[in-house]
């Protein structure tokens, strides 16, 4: 059992246990909108907890998940001259979640807008409470989402409900979000954490080279990609060859609990 200290007083908090790594956005006061030096120490804390975990779970701090970026920065990044380094560390964030080794669950309470619909729309599942309120506001804001997070947003919404969420900046609630698939669950905010955590523990006992098959398959069928069906298949290959494979038919034949290595 590994677990680490976390590290909150940052703005990005980091635990680790039973192969789970538990990364916080912790500004509650700002409602965990995220300053650039911020989203860049995400991507740090992703990159780090994958190389580290099984499972990623992210969450706010308090009673939101993330108001996105902190709009206090708007004017000294987001300008005409500033916009091609200020806008450069969400979408890295976005990107080092969806293209990290291991599974990522989002934890959703409360406001969840703009840069925190994104981290949400980049992770492989998401839970949330009822109380959730998912927007993304670019439009009021006249700003414009990277292709690659417009991509998760589409995958997680379909793209009718993106173009209503883009277009228009409209709000919709938990129930909608469950009902149009981009949540798997809704759980009372008491026990959201207690049933991520439950959730991203079975994840991480089960065969880690069978689950990594498995997400780059969905993403091989998502995108149609010739390079993503050939890193799939090659992943396949690399479980049917692994000891936990053996592991896993010598457990059932025993009947007892199988102990995967992840080799």
């Amino acid at each position: 059992m590994e677990r680490a200290s976390p590290l909150s007083s940052d703005g990005i908090g980091l635990r680790i246990a039973d192969g789970v790594a538990h990364i916080t956005l912790d500004r509650p006061g700002k409602k965990n909108a995220l300053t650039q030096a911020l989203w860049s120490l995400l991507t740090e804390r992703v990159e780090a907890a994958a190389r580290r975990a099984r499972v990623i779970v992210i969450s706010g701090a308090g009673r939101d998940f993330c108001a996105g970026a902190d709009i206090a920065e708007f004017d000294s990044l987001r300008s005409d001259r500033a916009a091609p380094e200020g806008v450069a560390e969400s979408p890295t964030a976005f990107a080092a979640i969806r293209e990290c080794d291991v599974p990522t669950i989002a934890a959703i309470g409360g406001i969840c807008f703009g840069g925190g619909f994104g981290i949400a729309a980049a992770c492989d599942i998401r839970l949330a409470s009822p109380d959730a309120q998912f927007s993304v506001p670019a439009a009021r804001l006249g700003l414009a989402y990277p292709v690659e997070a417009m991509r998760d947003i589409v995958l997680g919404c379909g793209p009718q409900m993106a173009r209503l969420l883009t277009f228009s900046g409209e709000r919709i609630d938990a129930a909608r979000a469950l009902d149009i698939g981009f949540l798997a669950e809704v759980v009372h905010l008491e026990r959201l954490e207690q049933r991520a955590t439950e959730l991203a523990l079975t994840i991480a006992q089960n065969a880690p080279l069978s689950v990594a098959a498995s997400r780059a398959s969905i993403r091989a069928a998502l995108s149609g990609a010739h390079e993503d069906r050939a890193e799939a298949e090659r992943r396949a290959q690399v479980a049917l060859r692994s000891e936990d494979y053996a592991e896993g038919r010598a457990a059932f034949r025993d009947r007892r609990k199988p102990v995967f290595r992840g080799s």
